[in-house]
Parts: C-alpha cells; structure tokens; sequence
C-alpha cells in the first residue's frame, strides 16, 4: 500500500460525518463531565454533608491497616477504603446517566414529531392496461 494511498484513506475516515459527530461529542461530553463533577462537589455533597451532620463525604474512608511511624516521619502510609469519594463519582454518574437518559428522550420525542407531520398524499397507482381496456369497451358499449 503506497504511502497516499493510505493517507487517502484515513482522510476519507476522518472527514466522515459519523466521525466528527463523535469528536465534537466526546469533546461536549468531556466539558458536561466537568460541569457536573463541580455540581455535585462543589453544590450537592456539601449540602448533603450539612444536613447529615456537616461533614465531608470525601473524607469518609474505613482504615484497614495504620500508618507506620517513625517519630514525624511515615515509614509505610495508611492503607484505607476510600468509600466516601466511591459516593460521590455514584452521584456523579447518576446525574450524567439521568442528563443522557434526558437528550435521548427529548432527541426521540422531536424525530417522532417529524415521523407523524402528514406526507403529501401519494398519487394513485396507474392502473393496469386490461383494467383501462376493460373500461374503454364498458364505455362503448353503454354509449350504443
């Protein structure tokens, strides 16, 4: 395969409609990420972390083994289950899962609009020529 044979065909790849439509919504999607992932740090959690007590969902976590000390300095750090960052990416996900579930419906609801708009009537089917025959000679013989 010669050299612009393939640059050829990985530019008929890329300029595919299909392909930039995924770009651009990866690149959309990557932003909505981050909108959402302050949503729900920055808004949500701390307002739920108030009404249960005021604390920090990100700072929930199960200890299963202690740090070692050596005076100041930590020889072997803590190993722990960091189960309050786990609730907060669960959250986060759902509010993108349930903002997708939305676009779909709503991208859904609008093609069925465009599905249900009345087509222009279809003109008749010619009709067979024994059928036009048939009428002609019925014609003929009402008029004699």
């Amino acid at each position: 395969m010669g050299k612009s044979k393939f640059w050829s065909d990985f530019k008929d790849f890329a300029m595919k409609g299909n392909v930039i439509d995924m770009a651009v919504g990866v690149v959309v999607g990557g932003a909505f990420g981050k909108i959402v992932t302050s949503l729900v740090n920055d808004l949500i959690m701390p307002a739920v972390g108030s009404l249960l007590g005021g604390f920090d969902f990100t700072n929930l976590k199960a200890v299963l083994a202690k740090a070692v000390m050596d005076g100041e300095t930590v020889v072997k750090p803590a190993v722990t289950l960091n189960y309050g960052n786990f609730i907060q990416e669960t959250v986060n996900f759902l509010i993108i899962a349930f903002s997708i579930f939305l676009c779909i419906k709503g991208i859904a609801k609008m093609s069925k609009k465009k599905e249900e708009e009345p087509a222009a009537p279809a003109e008749p089917a010619p009709k067979p020529d024994d059928v036009v025959l048939l009428e002609e000679i019925r014609d003929l013989l009402k008029k004699q």
